[in-house]
């Protein structure tokens, strides 16, 4: 598989995690479900757009990697301090809210390794690789 590809369907699956748990958080009272919580609505769309939109250039890729960063850092969050074991764990729906902390984890993760992967070196053929300031770079290294 490609890895834009791959970058594409890891980060939407992200977002689509992340959203289905901050809807958990506010089911069980861990966030207050009020207009405060609005504000993940603008980073989703900003990272909906980096991951759709701007796919192909550095700036899509940074955005991503913010995003798969947040991502990643949800379930270290989570499971500080009490966790969410013993009657949570217990609780109703529990299963699903730990499940998605463990896929949003991986996702974020994994993610983040293809961003590095990609951040760190600029295919041929890609935009980044033919702008001049680039060019520039690569012909100095030489």
């Amino acid at each position: 598989m490609k890895h834009n590809v791959m970058l594409t369907v890891t980060s939407l699956l992200s977002i689509l995690l992340f959203s289905i748990h901050l809807t958990g958080d506010i089911v069980r009272g861990i966030e207050s479900g009020t207009a405060t919580n609005l504000g993940a609505v603008p980073i989703m769309v900003v990272w909906l757009y980096g991951t759709l939109v701007l796919a192909e250039r550095r700036s899509g890729h940074v955005i991503m990697l913010l995003g798969s960063l947040l991502a990643a850092a949800v379930p270290v969050l989570h499971m500080r301090g009490v966790g969410v074991g013993g009657a949570f764990a217990r609780s109703s729906g529990a299963f699903l809210f730990i499940w998605t902390l463990f896929a949003l984890g991986v996702t974020g993760t994994f993610s983040v390794l293809l961003l590095a992967r990609g951040l760190r070196k600029p295919r041929s053929g890609s935009p980044i690789a033919h702008r001049p300031e680039h060019e520039e770079a690569v012909a100095r290294q030489g």
